[in-house]
């Protein structure tokens, strides 16, 4: 037997014994395949599953989601991050529709808004078992230790050569989307980021990494993320029962989602005074008028970013008169559980919603 086929023979007989009933690997669907792996992108399997049900309930075919206002399709997606997954599905819904069918090749596959390579090759191997391999980051990590890969896995090079070694240790065509799983379940349960279960593992015996005692120092990567803050200070601008809202557009985190009148400064030194100054130059309030602080230094992390979050409401009598044009609307308290908020945002919004409107005297 030869390496390759030891390590793909013992992946497989492993995955039998451990793989995961999940419902998009019950199917060959490649529309519910590929919901499901758009969601997994970025999530874990236990909250995507709950995602994945909820979404594909709503919109149970591609026509369906093609045809279904974005805002709802945002809504539905609510919660997970990475909104931008969202809004290439359903563009990619219309594309496919566009086509009379789901492209049943790599190469169309991956003409589809929002898919990549490794999405590419995954519905191509679940749905239409064709033989192409995943290069996700539980494969980068399972290769990197059995082979003691020294090439970084964040560079073209490593990326190419990672690429390459995968495909090289597909299996016959009947096996590709098992092996597939498998590899990425392997990664997951058995070989994970932190304290993985060498001692226990099929493939210890012949594991380099393992038998030079240096699997903590696999993936190799040269690039170390450098995380900044951003300080996002956000007024709930309401009047009786209505709050103002914009949506949030262009190439920045969270299009396509709602939030309240955002303030965004560079630190939080000298904070209450620099935004009261930068509040008297954007409105005219009218009086009596009552400001509340309903949350300070909510921190969101995102992969590049660490987002900390101030709410402050702001009550008036009449709505605040606005020196600049702002891209934005009044909403009705019982309109809000219908727009998709920013995960952080949407805590504090909840507070609005229906039932939990809170009514305030001046």
């Amino acid at each position: 037997m030869t390496d390759k086929t030891f390590f793909s023979k013992n992946l497989c007989n492993w995955y039998e014994s451990h793989k995961r009933d999940l419902p998009w690997r019950n199917t060959n669907d490649p529309y519910l395949i590929w919901i499901s792996e758009i969601i997994l992108q970025q999530t874990r399997v236990n909250q995507g599953y709950t995602y994945y049900i909820r979404f594909i309930n709503r919109f149970p075919d591609v026509k369906t989601l093609a045809l279904a206002d974005i805002d709802e399709v945002m809504k539905y997606w609510e919660g997970l991050g990475y909104y931008s997954r969202a809004r290439n599905l359903h563009a990619a819904a219309q594309q496919i529709c566009s086509l009379g069918k789901f492209p049943s090749d790599y190469h169309s596959i991956k003409q589809l808004k929002g898919v990549g390579e490794y999405t590419a090759a995954a519905i191509a191997s679940f749905a239409f078992g064709l033989k192409h391999a995943v290069v996700d980051g539980n494969v980068y990590r399972v290769l990197s230790r059995y082979f003691a890969i020294d090439i970084p896995i964040d560079t073209a090079e490593g990326k190419h050569y990672y690429y390459l070694l995968a495909n090289d240790l597909l299996p016959e065509r009947e096996s590709v989307a098992i092996y597939n799983q498998a590899i990425m379940d392997f990664g997951a349960l058995q070989c994970g980021p932190k304290s993985p279960h060498c001692n226990a593992c099929p493939l210890s015996d012949s594991c380099l990494a393992f038998n030079q005692s240096s699997i903590e120092n696999y993936p190799i990567k040269i690039k170390k993320l450098e995380i900044k803050n951003r300080y996002l200070n956000y007024f709930i601008l309401r009047t009786n029962d209505e709050i103002w809202l914009h949506r949030r557009e262009g190439k920045d985190i969270w299009q396509g989602l709602y939030e309240p009148f955002l303030i965004e400064t560079t630190d939080d030194k000298d904070l209450f005074s620099r935004l009261e100054h930068e509040l008297a130059h954007l409105f005219h309030f009218p009086t009596p008028m009552q400001q509340n602080v309903i949350a300070m230094n909510i921190r969101h992390q995102l992969t590049h970013r660490t987002l900390v979050c101030n709410f402050i409401e702001i009550i008036t009598k009449q709505k605040p008169t606005f020196k600049e044009e702002h891209n934005g609307k009044w909403y009705g308290l019982s309109e809000i559980e219908d727009l998709a908020f920013p995960k952080v945002v949407q805590k504090v919004m909840n507070l609005y919603s229906d039932n939990k409107q809170k009514k305030k005297n001046l």
